[in-house]
């Protein structure tokens, strides 16, 4: 073949690649502009219904699924815990316990009054965190924790003390998620703008409200009879007094009852 033919050949053929690749070049640009522009413009509505928020994490966060199943307690467990009667409800994955020696809080309760008690007096103590204090209902409440990560409101996992009307602990009910594994890879999740986003679509965010907490936790996607399933959920603090959680890979609000997570479209 002619070597002229051949290299025109060549050049015609990269010139096509050159054409696609440019292609390809501006159809990312112009959706990297669009993504952009939507983040944007969406910025420019909160501002203008003054709703304000803390600082966002500014770098992609991955995250992905867990499976886990409620733990029955044991006699031996029971054994394990000294100073206080405890006894075990329903199939024997609720613990309950009236401690001998009420334990007192102070007029301004801080978390880290129950720290020590949390670790030497309760089983997997270690393995909870802080979630509130409600004067209403005489209680404080502890969440289960996963890798630092919090379970939000799982009935399967958290600790409710009772509170008497001298402002003591007198005893507490506690259930436990067990044989926590990880589902799949980690997987990028939405980012805390697109699940504010969400929120503010629904009309969940009114004007002049400020989002003054941020964090990433996991909530119950699937619940079986013997295990469930969770999800990475964002949390948003509103005011310091409302929390709203948003699913963090499928971007639904999640509301919670006394059964189960519900969704809301």
């Amino acid at each position: 073949m002619d070597w002229s033919k051949i290299k025109t050949i060549f050049i015609l053929t990269f010139l096509i690649l050159d054409v696609y690749l440019l292609f390809q070049f501006m159809k990312i640009r112009d959706a990297n502009k669009y993504e952009i522009k939507t983040e944007a413009s969406f910025e420019e509505r909160l501002k203008t219904d003054e709703i304000k928020y803390v600082e966002l994490p500014k770098e992609p966060v991955k995250s992905q699924y867990l499976s886990a199943k409620p733990k029955t307690f044991t006699k031996g467990d029971l054994a394990k815990l000294k100073g206080q009667t405890p006894s075990l409800k329903g199939p024997g994955t609720t613990l309950e316990a009236t401690l001998e020696k009420p334990v007192q809080l102070s007029s301004k309760f801080e978390p880290a009054e129950l720290a020590n008690f949390l670790k030497e007096n309760i089983l997997y103590g270690e393995h909870y965190q802080f979630w509130e204090k409600n004067d209403k209902k005489n209680t404080v409440t502890y969440f289960q924790q996963y890798d630092n990560f919090p379970l939000f409101k799982n009935r399967n996992g958290m600790i409710t003390f009772s509170i008497n009307t001298d402002n003591q602990i007198v005893s507490y009910q506690q259930t436990y998620l067990e044989g926590i594994e990880k589902l799949m890879g980690k997987e990028e999740i939405l980012t805390p703008l697109k699940a504010i986003e969400t929120l503010h679509s629904k009309g969940n965010l009114k004007p002049k409200s400020k989002i003054t907490k941020v964090e990433l936790g996991y909530s119950t996607l699937v619940q079986l009879a013997a295990s469930q399933v969770l999800a990475p959920t964002w949390r948003f603090v509103v005011d310091d007094k409302e929390s709203l959680f948003v699913n963090a890979f499928e971007g639904q609000i999640i509301e919670f009852n006394s059964d189960e997570n519900s969704k809301v479209e």
